[in-house]
């Protein structure tokens, strides 16, 4: 398991590496800032010893020689300054360079995933990949360029300067060096899956928040308040432990490598001490060493925070890249649809969303260009899955779906949805203006053309009583208007755009009686010379369809027009008479 872990690390690492590469010229700038204030701190020791040597006795100081030396410290210590600061510029922009480029990567590739994947993982955990994780690792990348380059520098460039100066208390350094590194290295590996199942438990908090937040009348409506409040305590307590956790091992790290510091800071003073009791060094050089010693065991404690904090980034970054290296969908063949009939076929379709749970089962259908298609059916018999199926958010798992006689396979997804017009049960709104909305597919719609459509949905009515018309702001998913309304704005948007073909899902469900019936005499002269599917249960709303199936378990069970279907007395008549049991007696 640790050298899974630690393969996993590595590989996360080469691939963050890889990201850092396309920002190398601002990389090399900040080794070379790093290098060169590096170099200036390590001089300022040495120029401390001379003046400190300046002073030659009680009462008998050179401050000839001190005065020059004050400046030169002076100047040294204003280039640090400066070079760190413009260091740390550098720094912040290439670290959330990289940052912007992995969030646009992963955003981008989930509109190329498959809906597959939305469908069977959470929203909020794929947020919190997106968003919380690529903080995290944000933190871990910038403390890694803000310290690690300069604490490493520091750790080389101090040995030299210790060789030059005196190598016997040098060779005292470097003995002791390795039980830092070895501290440091046996806490560092064994944190890497602390962090990842904090990181892992996070984004399973943050799609619980955000699935109570979205569904929060259906909790309160059924008083599953506490319920879910226990849902919640324990995913909180679960990460409290895990977080604890993966602090308190990583937290031991500093202090330990701060005791072996420690250790060699003591082991100079008293070797240093001796020589120069012995006249091999002098007290400004000792001074100098010592001031060494403390330079090179610092950065030490800096980088083994740097290491915990670098696994906890990558462990964030090895989930982000998880999301972003998930296969996405089957790439767009070139062919483009153009000239729309309408004309659909279906020929031998199998289809199922879990693999040893068949759905669909040899499904065949001709529909020809213009027709009213409407598919009935109990819940789960398939009807929805037929129009995922039409609209190629999934692909069939055998057989061939042909519009206009072309292989729907062979056609780009975009030419293929742009034959569309669909109005789903679920409305969906973005934030923005009421005009915006409506104008989603034709953003490019002249203000008459706008109006007329919404005059055709029957919305004009309601959207010039809200406080700026066209121009009111809603909020997210349709802020405050009622379910019905915000379907209306669905319709007018289809209105708007009169595609060739159109798909309409339970499109007047939330709408009151009086308004779906202009709403239908709408439909109907929009349908005019247009492939429709119109997906109900009710069925007064769907008399006039050219052709009705009835489907039950996948497969088409009956066939044809409202009144053959209803002489049958077969499965469409007992849909049909439970609906209106009892009209035909009151009547």
């Amino acid at each position: 398991m640790k050298g899974k872990l630690n393969a996993t690390s590595a590989g996360t690492l080469k691939k963050v590496l890889d990201r850092i590469g396309h920002y190398k010229w601002l990389v090399l700038v900040s080794l070379v800032l790093a290098a060169g204030t590096v170099l200036l701190t390590l001089y300022v020791p040495i120029l401390v010893g001379r003046a400190i040597d300046g002073i030659v006795d009680a009462g008998r100081v050179d401050f000839n020689m001190i005065y020059p030396i004050l400046a030169r410290i002076g100047l040294c210590v204003a280039l640090t300054g400066l070079g760190q600061w413009v260091m740390n510029a550098v720094n912040n922009r290439v670290t959330y360079d990289v940052v912007r480029d992995l969030r646009e990567e992963a955003l981008k590739h989930i509109e190329d995933l498959p809906l597959s994947y939305i469908d069977s993982h959470p929203h909020g955990e794929t947020v919190s990949r997106v968003i919380a994780d690529a903080d995290q690792f944000a933190d871990g990348l910038l403390m890694g360029f803000t310290q690690l380059f300069t604490g490493v520098l520091t750790i080389l460039v101090t040995l030299g300067f210790m060789f030059l100066k005196n190598w016997l208390i040098a060779l005292v350094v470097v003995g002791v060096t390795p039980l830092s590194l070895f501290v440091a290295r046996f806490i560092a590996t064994r944190t890497y899956a602390m962090f990842r199942q904090q990181s892992e438990t996070r984004g399973e908090q943050t799609a619980f928040i955000d699935e109570m937040i979205g569904n929060l009348k259906v909790v309160k409506a059924y008083g599953r308040e506490a319920a879910e409040t226990g849902r919640f305590d324990e995913i909180n307590a679960r990460l409290k432990t895990c977080s604890l956790r993966a602090t308190f091992f990583s937290s031991i790290t500093n202090p330990a490598t701060r005791f072996v510091n420690a250790v060699v800071y003591a082991l100079v003073a008293l070797v240093g001490a001796l020589s120069a009791l012995a006249g091999h060094i002098s007290v400004g050089g000792l001074t100098a060493f010592l001031s060494y010693a403390n330079q090179y065991t610092k950065p030490f404690n800096e980088i083994s925070g740097v290491v915990t904090e670098l696994q906890n980034a990558i462990a964030c970054a090895a989930r982000l890249f998880e999301l972003i290296e998930t296969p996405a969908q089957t790439p767009d063949a070139p062919g483009a649809l153009t000239d729309v009939r309408g004309g659909v076929e279906w020929e031998d379709v199998c289809f199922s969303y879990v693999k040893d749970r068949p759905l669909i089962e040899h499904f065949n259908l001709s529909v020809a260009p213009g027709q009213r298609v409407a598919i009935v059916g109990p819940t789960g018999c398939g009807k929805t899955t037929l129009i995922n199926l039409l609209m190629r958010f999934y692909d069939p798992d055998r057989g061939v779906i042909r519009v206009d006689g072309r292989d729907m396979l062979s056609l780009s997804r975009k030419s293929l949805r742009s034959a569309y017009g669909m109005v789903l049960q679920e409305t969906w709104l973005k934030p923005g203006t009421i005009r915006e909305n409506i104008a989603m597919g034709r953003p490019d719609a002249a203000e008459e053309e706008i109006v007329a459509a919404a005059r055709a949905a029957h919305a004009h009515s309601f959207i010039m009583r809200l406080p700026e018309g066209y121009d009111t702001v809603i909020g997210e998913d349709g802020g405050m208007l009622s379910q019905g309304q915000k379907q209306l704005l669905c319709i007018t948007r289809v209105m708007l755009l009169l595609p060739p073909m159109l798909i309409l899902d339970e499109a007047t469900s939330s709408i009151d009686t009086r308004t779906e019936l202009r709403i239908q005499s709408a439909f109907a002269r929009m349908m005019r010379g247009r492939t429709s599917f119109i997906v109900a249960h009710r069925l007064s709303t769907i008399r006039e369809a050219d052709v009705i199936l009835v489907m039950r378990d996948g497969h088409i069970v009956e066939q044809g027009n409202h009144e053959s279907l209803l002489a049958r007395k077969g499965f469409y008549y007992e849909l049909y008479t439970s609906q209106f049991e009892g009209v035909g007696s009151r009547g």
